[in-house]
């Protein structure tokens, strides 16, 4: 199912339906039966009552489906199409149409957040139409350890969080204060719950799919109304888990072989659906892992059927009634039918699944733990490991920590630490604040570890790293997610593998790529030679968890008590800039745009909009502007952030060059390879392009959430209908995009290509723009559209 989206926190951010916040506590309750027979449950503790509306709203919905549908229904669609806006009148084939869909909730991290409150402020709307949350997890820098690092970002980033926390409060936005942890690990122990549809600002919103629900990232732009218009259901991929994992293997290993199989882009514009028997084996956050990493595949989303893994999550974090719900209508609504069909089928044996690592600079090159020491002498990667990192949002849990304590622990009973550098990052407050009661925090600290603060930090690229030189070849060792060039340190030199926390801990204690932790011996302070003995740890907390302190802001319940809330944002700001709205298409062809640069090779959203340092200005979109295309390979002398400007003649970075172009009124176009934008769902990898006077893109492919995005903000993302003419255009070249009037679903787009000699070559583009998507691009971005069908409502 592609999901692109038309209104989704806008329009989950705006409805006529208002929907206000308040803390009820659900903790112990049973589930209430209902007038119609079912049981309910409340949402969560801080939504004020509001239920899960299982039999009345979801399962009725899906009957009006399998009516029209006449088949057995996948879980993903089960879940999907119970979430239609009004689905007798919709037309559902799978990968083609179009859905509106109405979503539960949104949730946004902090670094995404500042741009979404920004544009939902100038639409003018009272009150978001869905729950909402904000948290901040982005902004925090990993320096010297979780305490100082936490009260140096509160002091630095000041201004954006009472930004966020007054938008917040006048708009009925829940807010997670700094410190509280990461926006996916308080999705899961708060918020998600089985049959969920939650639309997130992040890549890795799908972490929400171990609790059984599906949690899509998207740009966040327009999604604070109520629904999402504009969704093609997309393919459903089925991955059979037969076996059971044990000994050293994890549920990381289950997504890095997934990410070996499929590669970056083989899940794009599917939804992984797991099931099989081993999906018994895998714990709830163990599932979380798999789901959240589906990004890295370019997968739309992830999602495990309801199971007691779940329900005993459910139980432990104080949700009993939703396990009891979800229970009642797993077979109607929360597990597949039988007999479905899926459009591709993958089977892995957990039985024979073995402790995998993945990387450098890709997370899908697979390499089996016990081959890396070979694999990396033949490839010449750094053996030595400068820093081994575990935690971020892939892998921060209770039982995450628990393993990597008991290797830990095997070490300090033989009087050794750390070989490597080593850094803890707990997912959220109620995580640190038991692995703290409970002593893993104290062993991991004690084998030379430092606990960071709960947030990102290193994952994101927020890293004050001095042990190396930047440039300076290096390898470390993490638990995280992405391992792109420069993402977690901004060095090029960097060798980053991403595997799982128990061998990441494993590894530091060898210090090298060389040490096979499963075979390999470690030399005890005594002399002693010993062997590390596999993993374990408890999913859950035998004694509960601690939730340690209370970081959660509520909304005021009273709209005059919103009103009254100020939301102040200085015009001399280097943080935080209104927005005003972007040019609307002028009716006429783009002609003789020059090509700003043709890029060679990979071009994630890291590349066209850094993170780390430039993270604190994503409320300040000229500003963020200055990173645009910094990180791109410039195929005409394959350097970074240095192309020929040519009004002068002069090479100079790639954001002044565009600056100047805008300057005289000059629209351009960028040239990009396989794959372009695949990575975080970066809005402002599609915003700084579009406010720097692009047009257009024009790629070989894209990746699913970037493509959507630049939709949303009047650009044309293009593709080549023959890869080949990639290698036509020149660096020097202009191209002119003909007959745009004729904008059509399905009809491609004529370009002429001017060379610098005067020769013209013509070539065909393809696009994925459906009828809502074109009056996007006329009407100069998606939110300009939407304040047209505002007003037109309004004069009704």
């Amino acid at each position: 199912m592609k999901l692109h989206t038309v209104r989704i926190v806008k329009s989950a951010l705006h409805s006529s339906n208002v929907r206000c916040f308040s803390t009820s506590n659900i903790c112990g309750q049973k589930a209430k039966t209902s007038q119609q027979g079912g049981p309910k449950a409340h949402m969560s503790k801080f939504d004020g009552g509001k239920t899960i509306e299982y039999l009345k709203k979801r399962i009725s919905r899906l009957e009006v489906v399998r009516k029209k549908l006449n088949r057995p229904l996948t879980l993903s669609e089960k879940v999907l199409y119970s979430h239609l806006d009004k689905p007798e009148s919709q037309e559902i084939v799978r990968g083609k149409s179009y859905l509106n869909l109405r979503p539960d909730r949104v949730a946004m991290q902090d670094a995404t957040a500042q741009m979404a409150m920004l544009q939902f402020i100038s639409s003018g709307i009272e009150q978001v139409a869905v729950p909402s949350t904000i948290h901040c997890d982005h902004l925090i820098e990993a320096q010297t350890g979780g305490k100082d690092d936490l009260a140096r970002a509160k002091d630095i980033n000041k201004e954006v969080y009472d930004f966020l926390a007054t938008a917040s409060a006048k708009y009925g936005v829940g807010f997670w204060k700094p410190g509280s942890g990461i926006i996916h690990q308080i999705v899961l122990e708060n918020y998600a719950f089985p049959g969920l549809l939650l639309i997130g600002t992040d890549s890795h919103t799908p972490n929400g799919g171990g609790l059984g629900g599906l949690c899509i990232g998207v740009v966040i732009g327009v999604k604070l109304t109520g629904e999402m218009s504009g969704w093609t259901s997309a393919k459903d991929v089925n991955l059979k888990l037969t076996g059971e994992m044990s000994g050293w293997t994890s549920a990381k290993d289950v997504i890095l072989k997934v990410a070996g199989l499929l590669t970056v882009k083989g899940g794009t514009g599917a939804i992984m659906e797991y099931h099989g028997p081993g999906t018994e084996s895998i714990s709830c956050t163990g599932m979380g892992t798999i789901c959240n990493m589906g990004a890295e595949i370019g997968a739309t989303t992830s999602i495990f059927p309801f199971n007691e893994r779940m329900r005993r999550y459910l139980n432990a974090t104080n949700r009993k009634e939703i396990g009891d719900a979800a229970a009642h209508y797993r077979e109607q609504l929360l597990t597949p039918d039988q007999g479905c069909q899926y459009d591709q089928l993958i089977e892995i044996d957990l039985n024979k699944l073995e402790p995998l690592i993945n990387g450098p600079y890709t997370p899908d090159l697979m390499t089996r733990v016990s081959d890396l020491g070979e694999t990396a002498k033949k490839n010449g990667w750094p053996l030595e490991i400068k820093v081994g990192l575990i935690g971020s949002c892939t892998n921060s849990s209770y039982e995450d920590m628990e393993r990597s304590a008991s290797i830990a622990q095997q070490a300090l009973d033989h009087g050794i630490k750390a070989k490597s550098s080593f850094t803890i990052t707990p997912g959220s407050e109620q995580v640190r604040a038991t692995i703290t009661r409970d002593g893993q925090a104290q062993t991991l600290s004690a084998i030379g570890g430092m606990v960071l603060a709960n947030a990102c930090g290193p994952c994101i690229g927020q890293w004050n790293r001095k042990d190396v030189k930047k440039g300076e070849k290096n390898t470390i060792v993490t638990s995280y997610n992405r391992n792109f060039t420069g993402r977690n340190d901004a060095n090029p030199g960097t060798h980053c593998f991403v595997t799982s926390p128990e061998i990441v801990t494993a590894l530091v204690l060898g210090g090298r790529l060389d040490f096979n932790p499963l075979k390999d011996s470690l030399t005890g302070s005594k002399g002693e030679k010993f062997q590390l003995q596999a993993p374990n740890g408890k999913e859950v907390p035998p004694k509960g968890y601690d939730p340690g302190e209370d970081t959660y802001q509520e909304p005021p319940k009273q709209p005059e008590k919103r009103r009254a809330v100020s939301v102040h944002v200085d015009a001399a700001s280097n943080r935080l800039q209104l927005l005003s709205p972007f040019a609307r298409w002028d009716k006429k062809d783009l002609v003789d745009l020059p090509v700003l640069i043709k890029i060679k090779g990979k071009c994630t959203t890291d590349h066209i909009s850094a993170a780390g340092p430039w993270l604190k200005y994503r409320g300040h979109l000229d500003n963020i502007s200055n990173n645009m295309f910094i990180g791109a390979i410039n195929a005409e002398n394959g350097e970074a952030n240095k192309l020929k400007n040519r009004l002068t003649g002069e090479y100079q970075p790639v954001p002044d060059v565009a600056r100047q172009y805008k300057a005289k009124g000059i629209g351009w176009v960028a040239v990009g390879d396989d794959n372009y934008g695949e990575g975080s769902s970066r809005e402002h990898a599609a915003l700084e392009p579009r406010h720097l006077g692009g047009r257009a893109i024009i790629v070989k492919s894209f990746a699913r959430i970037h493509e959507t995005n630049l939709k949303k903000q009047g650009m044309l993302p293009l593709t080549f209908n023959n890869p080949a003419d990639y290698d036509k255009i020149q660096p020097d070249d202009t191209i002119s995009l003909t007959g745009l009037a004729g904008l059509a679903p399905g009809k491609p787009v004529k370009a002429v290509i001017k060379h610098k000699d005067g020769k013209k070559e013509e070539i065909s583009l393809n696009h994925s723009f459906n009828d809502q998507q074109i009056e996007w691009f006329k009407a100069g971005s998606a939110l300009n559209r939407m304040a047209d069908v505002f007003a037109a409502e309004a004069k009704h």
